[in-house]
């Protein structure tokens, strides 16, 4: 049985690979560092089917390197240790292709580090989800980042030509795609399944008739009714619905949430993921205006936890409908944001010594925790002292939102601390 057009039609070298001219085009980084035959560890960040997985083998065949490759979906810290202790035997001469390692937890990414670090593998990880939130900051600060995009239009014409004659030489008879609106829809900018469609085009239509094969949108779109479904848990679609469901509730209308929700619903997409990137919302768009968004969105995850399909869809669609109308306000999100900000360029600043905890006697002569005010101790429990550190004392972090809720809380710090913060 020939292998899959698709695996056949895989590129084997720079020269053939097709898009992401920014980082492998002649001159580019990536391209530079391979031709030098000393290539960093990396992180391949990009939607599916955009030759992730491609350049990975096209980098251990150039850089005549040991290959091992694991998939971050069946495999643990126990395979990791097995592939670093065989790659040991290269003396610094293996890549390590991890694909989905954002679906590493912490402690199987943690068991990567010592080998990244010593040089015994380069590691190549490939994931579709941002490296920021999903590779732990450790093994972060040793890779390089390269981005992967979508194919364009001309990358996704090329490859049609190229799949059509592979198409035409496998099974004898010439493959003519006369148009390509419904293959380009369907894939997506997924080079696999552009190649797919085609493959799958062809053979069914070189039942039906003889002669040459014509391939047209009609013809695409009645053979492959499955790969047009409403929603691709597993493709690009996944991230544009999730992203238009977010921000509908963002937004404020519950009719496109609801109908976003209906999306992933048909689609058969896991309830706890669509559960969780409620809770995420709770607190980024709605937070401290409406405090029981993120009571509710907790209760619906732990509901759906027990429940599963179909009946979760109606608290899921219960939890949208009131994230959807409640009122908004992301002053929490920008509030951690501000304060990390602060932190990254002030770095360790002392604390004050009246906060600091004295555990010994020794600490206790050098001042720590004396002169604290016990804010109980005090009417309304509250004191006027000083909690930052000296060099950022009256530092606004937190911008209350123009919402009932913050706008109470404002006066209230205002009423506290006066002109402090500038409330």
């Amino acid at each position: 049985m020939p292998k899959p057009l698709a695996e056949s039609l895989r590129p084997r070298n720079l020269d053939d690979y097709l898009g992401q001219q920014h980082i492998v085009g002649k001159g580019a980084i990536l391209r530079l560092a391979i031709e030098s035959g000393n290539i960093p560890s990396m992180i391949l960040w990009g939607p599916p089917g955009v030759g992730k997985t491609t350049l990975a083998n096209i980098i251990a065949e150039k850089m005549d390197m040991n290959f091992f490759a694991l998939s971050a979906i069946n495999s643990g810290v126990k395979e990791v240790r097995q592939v670093i202790n065989q790659a040991k035997m290269s003396l610094g001469q293996a890549i390590l292709f991890i694909d989905e390692i954002h679906r590493f937890s912490k402690s199987q990414q943690d068991s990567l580090l010592g080998a990244v670090e010593q040089g015994t593998v380069r590691l190549i990880g490939a994931t579709t989800e941002n490296p920021s939130f999903e590779i732990i900051s450790p093994l972060l600060s040793r890779c390089q980042v390269y981005i992967l995009h979508h194919l364009g239009e001309k990358d996704l014409e090329k490859l049609v030509s190229t799949a059509a004659n592979a198409m035409s030489e496998r099974i004898g008879r010439k493959v003519i795609v006369k148009e390509r609106e419904a293959l380009f829809r369907i894939s997506g900018g997924d080079a696999r399944k552009i190649i797919n469609a085609i493959e799958l085009v062809s053979n069914n239509l070189m039942t039906q008739f003889s002669g040459d094969i014509i391939i047209n949108d009609d013809k695409v779109k009645s053979i492959i009714q499955q790969n047009l479904a409403i929603y691709d848990k597993s493709g690009d679609q996944h991230y544009d619905i999730i992203s238009a469901f977010i921000k509908s509730i963002r937004g404020s209308d519950p009719n496109a949430a609801v109908y976003y929700l209906a999306r992933m619903i048909e689609g058969g997409e896991d309830p706890k993921f669509i559960a969780r990137r409620l809770l995420i919302l709770s607190s980024e768009d709605i937070g401290i205006a409406n405090p029981n968004a993120l009571l509710l969105a907790n209760t619906c995850y732990d509901a759906v936890s027990k429940i599963g399909w179909p009946e979760s869809r109606i608290i899921l669609s219960q939890t949208v409908i009131y994230l959807a109308n409640s009122v908004k306000s992301n002053s929490a999100y920008m509030a951690i944001n501000n304060a990390q900000e602060l932190v990254a360029k002030t770095g360790n600043l002392s604390v004050p010594l009246s906060l600091r905890n004295a555990k010994s006697k020794l600490m206790k002569e050098f001042g720590y925790g004396n002169n604290y005010q016990y804010a109980h101790s005090y009417e309304g429990s509250f004191i006027d002292t000083e909690f930052l550190p000296e060099e950022i004392s009256g530092t606004k972090l937190y911008y209350p939102g123009n919402n009932p809720a913050e706008n109470r809380i404002s006066e209230e710090i205002k009423a506290k601390w006066r002109d402090k913060y500038g409330y």
